[in-house]
């Protein structure tokens, strides 16, 4: 066999360096990233501090972890050091061992690390963008310590024990040209937002979580599921998934914005990207939040189902171990997974559960039409809903409702025309208009009926109890018991109570 010819082809450092740069991380996912480094070292408390000084800004992350000596921290630093495939610890959030390099590099041109074991002497490494830009050869030239003017920024003077420091400088993606102070607390404002999602339950002050800072205040975890609310709908036990036990699934839709206390709660509890985005399956490592994933691509009929308005309630947890990644297909931003192929239809039977719930909350406003537990009645929805052969859905007005019975019933020659009047009413229904809004508005339109004058309200129910005794032959009190139950005057039972009283 013939001796194989190669050549040696190491890749230029400035070039290479520069694709990298364009991954796609923001200012939130590449601190993220470097959090993650900071958690795998053991790390119980975390510092991010971002410096506004115009084309002079910079951002640090420094550390408790148990920090590197010099040759682990030459390591750390290498590109391409570590190889995804290794066997690692179960609760290591990395995979690569790229997220240092590639994170730092998309924010920055200048990367120093700083960083100490216990009992040893501190080890600090420096990659400037400028130097490696500069070099024709396969040369990677890594610089000892850090700038001669940035020793200080570093903040290590004085400290002892453990932990690992990494500033960035230079930091030409964020700080561009117009950039000014405003913009800088808009992106603190996101980075805020999206570390207390990514890592809501590894923050905190219980056993096994970190003390998170940003800019001297403390970051607080947003919780998507809102777990332990006493209005939620849904809230299911944790099922593993057969053929992958160690796969665990928890189903949970949340309440309508009629159960929240007030707007802000409702507001906050939309998350970083709001209702519609914030919906469908939220994929964790370690419990390490990597994806909100929407509904990863499931669907039916040939159809994937889209981030709707009408599902938006449903949020499902879905904790996967890091030996996994590679089957998950993670990627290197941490930004993506995709389920295997054996697992789908499994997932597909439990959002299929949690959608329909979450559908359900949305339509009835949080409210159950009737209270089948008890086996009491509500007056019938005055609208039906009507599936068409085509697959398509009509509305009409039910001519079971109790109030149109007792109407027509007394109409006599009006009858006629009172029929005219509601089906132009069905067949003008401004379905596409009501979309659009929604759409719009990130909200379905409120009902009139939520902004009558109590008076108009009065005249109201006293129609409906009226009918109520006339159609049904329901005593006084049993129609308003029966009102009581019924959107949307269930919400005023102070009315309801009065009703009938001078």
């Amino acid at each position: 066999m013939a001796a194989m010819k190669t050549r040696n082809a190491p890749p230029r450092a400035g070039m290479l360096i520069q694709s990298l740069r364009g991954l796609g991380y923001t200012t939130a996912t590449a601190v993220a990233d470097i959090i993650d480094n900071s958690i795998s070292a053991g790390a119980r408390s975390v510092d991010v501090h971002v410096e506004w000084a115009g084309a002079d800004s910079w951002i640090r992350i420094t550390d408790d972890g148990c920090g590197m000596d010099d040759a682990e921290l030459e390591k750390a630093m290498q590109l391409g050091a570590s190889d995804p495939r290794d066997e690692r610890r179960s609760d290591d959030l990395g995979r690569f061992g790229m997220g240092l390099k590639t994170a730092s590099f998309s924010q920055a041109r200048v990367l120093t690390v700083h960083s100490r074991r216990a009992c040893s002497e501190a080890a600090c490494l420096r990659w400037d963008l400028d130097v490696l830009e500069d070099i024709s050869g396969g040369d990677w030239p890594m610089i000892e310590g850090a700038r001669p003017d940035s020793g200080g920024r570093l903040g290590v003077n004085g400290l002892e024990g453990s932990g690992t420091v990494v500033l960035w400088e230079e930091l030409d993606r964020i700080v561009t040209p117009g950039f000014t102070s405003d913009d800088l607390l808009e992106v603190l404002e996101t980075l805020e937002r999206h570390l207390a999602m990514v890592f809501h339950r590894l923050i905190g002050t219980a056993a096994g979580q970190i003390d998170l800072m940003l800019n001297g205040k403390r970051v607080k975890p947003w919780d998507p599921f809102l777990i332990g609310n006493l209005s939620k709908r849904l809230e299911s036990l944790e099922y593993s998934l057969i053929g992958a036990p160690e796969v665990r699934v928890q189903l949970n839709v949340l309440p309508h914005k009629d159960r929240f206390d007030n707007a802000a709660d409702f507001e906050a509890a939309g998350g970083p990207e709001g209702w519609t985005s914030q919906q469908g399956f939220y994929i964790y490592r370690n419990r390490r939040l990597l994806a909100v994933s929407g509904w990863l691509r499931l669907g039916e009929r040939g159809r994937q189902w889209p981030r709707d308005e009408a599902h938006r309630l449903a949020r499902i947890r879905l904790d996967i171990p890091n030996t996994t990644d590679s089957e998950w297909n993670i990627n290197v931003l941490k930004s993506t997974a995709s389920p295997p192929v054996r697992l789908r239809p499994q997932l597909l039977r439990l959002a299929k559960e949690a959608r329909e719930i979450a559908r359900n909350v949305y339509a009835f406003r949080g409210r159950l039409v009737s209270d089948g537990a008890q086996g009491k009645e509500s007056v019938p929805d005055i609208w039906e809903a009507i599936k068409r052969p085509s697959g398509s859905t009509a509305y009409r007005l039910s001519r079971q409702h109790d109030l149109y019975r007792s109407v027509m019933d007394r109409a006599g020659p009006l009858a006629k025309d009172i029929e005219a009047l509601l089906r132009l009413v069905e067949g003008t229904v401004p379905v596409q208009r009501i979309w659009l809004d929604t759409a719009e508005d990130d909200e379905p339109p409120t009902s009139i009926l939520e902004e009558q004058a109590d008076p108009a309200l009065v005249e109201m129910m006293e129609a409906m109890i009226d009918a109520l005794v006339h159609s049904r032959g329901l005593s006084e009190a049993e129609a308003r018991e029966r009102l009581s139950r019924t959107r949307p005057f269930d919400k005023r039972p102070d009315l309801i109570a009065g009703l009938g009283k001078k």
